[in-house]
């Protein structure tokens, strides 16, 4: 471990303490490197120092690149140097007020519910899994992303919720069926649109996460938007994401877009928990009869291709879309529906459990 208790590479970690700083100490047994990455052939250091030691970072440099180039398994190096700056003796720092000095509540696990496109019902599958997840006793969370088009309001059944109230503790979110919800859609009047852009899309997402009192929540589901824009960024680049859930419907073309998203949590470093293939199946509700009318089985092979865990299949059922427009998440009951969102919410707990987030490495081109 570093001084930000992050694993580092034993390569890395026995070049960069050859080299030691004005104290004598090596880099990173001193604590001076904020994070160490060998990807590729890649090294990416970043270092840091102290107001008092900053100017030695230039001198250190050449010095950590020579070190670490000596080593077979790196053919490139990249140093970053931060500093801290010292705050104008002039301007002393004023004591905050208690809300603002406290930390953001946090869950055991985030997990981003997300799709390549829309119209795979990746919001239903976001709802019905925390609602199953609360069934199981565990507290549970739903993050509405989707600035521009909530519908957890309408899944959960709170579309009357008159605006978000914050305390002392932070943002106060909703409840209903058990799962606590925040939502751009409390903050918005029946048919009015947000228009936004990106900058205020990511500042929304930021302050809904990090401001929210959770209250500790075991789980926290994160409603993505479809594609991959400045909310999907938002949410990767505010760290603290155990892995992303892709829901697809099993045809080919769904597949396309959905690979999409799964390249750009990989280029985020968040890692993939797996994926779920939604309307798997239609289910006459007359007869009981099957018709894989999209097809059938692309998720999971495609989930079997990249060495991911396939969560389960969730049926086409009318129930389904009845209860999700009634706010009434089909996950409520014991019946088969409730069953398969009961099983992919296992394989996706389990799966986060088991997830290793990897440090992020700093590009330049």
């Amino acid at each position: 471990m570093n001084a930000k208790g992050m694993t580092m590479d034993p390569v890395l970690r026995a070049a960069l303490d050859a080299v030691t700083d004005a104290s004598g100490a090596g880099l990173a047994a001193a604590g001076r490197v904020e994070s160490a990455m060998l990807d590729g052939g890649v090294a990416t250091v970043v270092l840091t120092a102290p107001p008092d030691r900053a100017p030695d970072l230039d001198a250190l440099k050449p010095k950590i690149e020579k070190a670490l180039k000596k080593q077979k398994s790196i053919r490139k190096v990249r140093v970053v140097m931060t500093a801290d700056r010292p705050a104008p003796a002039a301007a002393p720092r004023q004591p905050q007020p208690k809300a603002q000095a406290q930390a953001p509540k946090a869950a055991r696990h985030v997990i981003a519910v997300a799709a390549g496109k829309g119209g795979v019902g990746k919001s239903a599958v976001a709802a019905n899994l925390a609602v199953a997840l609360a069934r199981k006793g565990l507290t549970a969370g739903v993050l509405d992303a989707d600035i521009y088009g909530p519908s957890i309001p309408r899944l959960f059944g709170v579309t009357d919720a008159k605006g978000l109230r914050k305390t002392g503790a932070g943002i106060e979110p909703l409840q209903a069926h058990g799962v606590k919800i925040v939502s751009m859609g409390f903050l918005l009047k029946p048919g009015q649109a947000a228009v936004w852009r990106g900058p205020m899309v990511q500042g929304a997402i930021r302050q809904f996460l990090n401001e929210t009192d959770w209250g500790g929540a075991d789980v926290l589901v994160i409603d993505m938007p479809p594609g991959t824009g400045d909310a999907q960024l938002a949410i990767a680049q505010a760290g603290g994401v155990d892995g992303a859930v892709i829901v697809c419907t099993p045809q080919d073309l769904a597949l396309d877009d959905a690979r999409k998203a799964m390249a750009m949590f990989e280029q985020t470093h968040v890692p993939l928990l797996g994926l779920i293939e939604n309307m798997s199946v239609f289910v006459c509700p007359h007869c009981g009869g099957e018709s894989e009318i999209f097809g059938r089985g692309g998720a999971r092979a495609e989930a079997e291709a990249l060495g991911l865990p396939f969560l389960g299949e969730i049926p086409l059922h009318i129930d389904l879309r009845r209860r999700s427009d009634e706010g009434r998440p089909v996950a409520l009951d014991d019946g088969p529906l409730a069953q398969a969102f009961a099983r992919a919410a296992d394989q996706m707990l389990a799966a986060a459990e088991t997830a290793r987030k990897p440090a992020p490495e700093i590009r330049f081109e």
